[in-house]
């Protein structure tokens, strides 16, 4: 078999606080191929995003990455300088941020930041950077993207500020695109129109898409592989038509009975509690106060994986007695394996 375009192996990163890590992502591992869709999908606070920021190398303190592999290409990011990854960042790997009005510049036209990342790159001379620019934006499908170019961002609709970050991202020709949430803030039509440019982009590109959402509607319109998030951890993988037949975890479960479309007049099916914080995570699975399925180990060791073949796996005490090998990183001591709060090493 190929190697994976990405791979991320055991993945931990979190917070210093008062002298102590509080992990935040938890031995997070998961892999992406060349032109592939990868769902991540979970509840606010499950840490979708700072995955994708500790991919990207942009955790800044007081967050750090305590351990882990993140190979791409087959480098391993997080052994890199700041300035190596300064040259991988929009040329190789592309973020679109949650919100454009925050990611984008106000004080800057569209045109001119998307020229100055194509000079930058040196995907462009100063005489060229505009032209190919206007292209950019006639790519996403930009209205009249030679007059659009010279607009501000707050001169945008939402859908087109979502565009031209789409046409920002995509100015190097990365191999691999992270979309956070690329849909949240947008009405559902454009919230389709923006999909479906998506899908046509890496149709057309061949791009690999790591696709961070809450939305299990985008999933299943947009998915070839799911991982499901909670509490920091993936506790499910699968392919998207095979996670919403026979899903496994019952949080899984619960996200996809709480999706609308029942009989008019019928309550919505909702997971009661929340989601617990970083640093008070519950000592076995994080999702025991929640679960209707919960018996006698759930609440004593988070559970490791069962491996259902052909790429699916569960971490659930309801598939299998596997339990989560504990991890400790060289010298530290043994409160650093707790899946709750640990010592600073």
């Amino acid at each position: 078999m190929p190697e994976p375009l990405l791979s991320v192996d055991r993945l931990t990163t979190g917070f210093d606080s008062a002298g102590r890590f509080v992990p935040a992502v938890i031995d997070v591992s998961l892999h992406l191929d060349k032109g592939e869709t990868l769902c991540l999908v979970g509840e606010s606070g499950s840490g979708k995003s700072l995955t994708a920021f500790s991919i990207m190398g942009l955790v800044e303190p007081p967050g750090r990455i305590d351990r882990g592999r993140v190979v791409f290409k087959g480098r391993d990011l997080l052994r890199l300088t700041e300035r190596e990854m300064q040259g991988i960042r929009g040329r190789e790997i592309a973020l679109v941020f949650q919100e454009p009005m925050t990611a984008l510049n106000p004080v800057f036209s569209i045109g001119s930041q998307i020229e100055e990342t194509l000079r930058v790159h040196g995907q462009a001379t100063r005489q060229t950077a505009r032209t190919k620019a206007i292209e950019l934006l006639e790519a996403v499908q930009v209205p009249e993207p030679a007059t659009r170019v010279r607009d501000y961002p707050h001169q945008l609709s939402g859908g087109l500020r979502q565009r031209a970050l789409i046409a920002l991202a995509l100015a190097c020709n990365p191999d691999l695109l992270i979309a956070d949430e690329p849909t949240t803030a947008l009405d559902v039509t454009i919230q389709a129109q923006i999909l479906e440019l998506l899908r046509d982009l890496q149709k057309r590109l061949g791009l690999a898409l790591l696709l961070i959402t809450h939305d299990l509607g985008v999933v299943a319109e947009m998915a070839d592989r799911v991982a499901v998030m909670y509490a920091g951890r993936i506790v499910e993988e699968s392919a998207g038509g095979d996670l919403f037949a026979d899903a496994k975890h019952p949080y899984t479960r619960g996200l996809i009975g709480s999706i609308p479309g029942g009989a008019p007049g019928t309550r919505l099916v909702a997971i009661p509690g929340t989601i617990p914080l970083p640093g008070a995570l519950p000592q076995g699975c994080c999702f025991t106060p929640r679960c209707p399925s919960r018996f006698e180990p759930c609440a004593t060791v988070h559970p490791g994986v069962t491996d259902f073949g052909s790429g699916r796996t569960v971490k659930c005490y309801l598939h299998g007695p596997a339990i989560e090998p504990e991890v400790r990183p060289p010298g530290a001591s043994p409160a650093a394996a707790m899946p709750g709060v640990t010592e600073r090493a």
